[in-house]
């Protein structure tokens, strides 16, 4: 009777360890896929925070090149940098 239920202990463990190797899977996959969708978001995020640095410049020629220099699109980043989506 004991080795019986050695081996369903294995079973169980055996299935519980497939489990938290799907949750794991499954998480890595969503991040990755998040991470890529948001690019663009972070991109946007980052030269919203450059423009209110510009805007606290006191200097209208300096603020006025600051503003200048955050212009680029997305795209235009994107395809300079090289960086695959």
């Amino acid at each position: 009777m004991q080795s019986r239920s050695w081996t369903i202990n294995l079973a169980d463990n055996n299935h519980a360890m497939w489990n938290r190797i799907s949750i794991i899977f499954f998480t890595l996959a969503i991040s990755v896929t998040l991470i890529s969708c948001s690019t663009r978001q972070l991109y946007t995020t980052g030269q919203s925070w450059q423009r209110n640095q510009c805007y606290q410049l006191i200097d209208q020629q300096e603020r006025e090149r600051c503003l200048s220099d955050i212009d680029e699109s997305y795209e235009s980043y994107h395809k300079d940098s090289g960086t695959k989506d």
